[in-house]
């Protein structure tokens, strides 16, 4: 596969139909050296990218796009659009049938149902939950990401349905592999709060219930990206594997030859 060179723009582009996107280059890492520029983005999911967007996403010289949604995301919000000469991977992070009854109610229950399984901290409970099982159960999909960044796959584009969760993880691991600093993993994390990233929150009925501020108090959980969710993921590290390096070589199988290969490929030459 012929990969044209990634024109990095300067300023962050305002795309139309792709929420939360952005290149995760410049981000520090513990020994003082950055993210390379044009090697990694995020964003959420492409099924809505206009021709203006797919446009831009081509002058991005992308090799592979990681899709972390379920058929179930894939069927909502419809299939990624495609990018002439990108690898399209989908790695579903959750399972089809996980949760679809909760996440019906979310888009269809009423202002009662809604209380009963998000008020009084039950939406961020849940969330947090989340966080660690992706972080404890699904270390062989963290690992073949990992493994392929290594080998071919940059540059690369990660998204799910948001951005934020799934695709946030994975970006968390990825720049945890290369040893970028917890605090700049945490900051690009919390940018997926930013108005003209966030999700668009999807509801069935035009009625002013449907959307009105005590429901969308109660939905904000779901739709934050909070930083006691990403602690979470970095406690379930710790409480499963003791430290982040027997997370990474025993958990994710990555072997110090892999780690430099990860290295070199999304880090600058220092």
């Amino acid at each position: 596969m012929t990969q044209q060179l990634p024109q990095v723009p300067s300023t962050e582009p305002e795309l139309t139909g792709v929420r939360n996107f952005r290149d995760v280059g410049g981000l520090p890492t513990t020994d003082g050296r950055l993210v390379r520029p044009g090697r990694l983005f995020r964003s959420g999911h492409l099924a809505h990218a206009t021709a203006a967007d797919a446009a831009f996403l081509s002058t991005l010289g992308l090799h592979t796009i990681f899709d972390f949604r379920n058929a179930a995301d894939q069927k909502l919000e419809g299939p990624d659009i495609d990018l002439p000469g990108v690898r399209n991977v989908n790695l579903p992070l959750s399972d089809p049938a996980d949760g679809a009854e909760f996440w019906t109610m979310v888009r269809d229950g009423n202002l009662d149902q809604l209380k009963s399984i998000l008020a009084d901290g039950k939406g961020a409970g849940r969330m947090i939950a989340s966080y660690r099982m992706i972080i404890k159960e699904r270390t062989a999909e963290h690992s073949r990401v990992l493994h392929a960044l290594a080998e071919d796959s940059v540059p690369a584009l990660m998204h799910c349905a948001a951005g934020k969760d799934r695709a946030g993880l994975s970006i968390a691991v990825s720049l945890l592999a290369v040893g970028v600093e917890r605090d700049a993993i945490e900051a690009d994390y919390l940018k997926s709060n930013d108005p003209h990233r966030r999700y668009k929150v999807r509801r069935s009925g035009n009625g002013p219930d449907a959307m009105s501020p005590e429901v969308m108090e109660l939905l904000g959980p779901l739709f934050d990206a909070r930083a006691e969710y990403l602690a979470a993921a970095f406690e379930a590290i710790e409480e499963n594997w003791g430290t982040t390096e027997r997370y990474l070589t025993d958990g994710l199988r990555l072997s110090p030859a892999t780690r430099e290969r990860l290295r070199e490929r999304l880090l600058d030459q220092g």
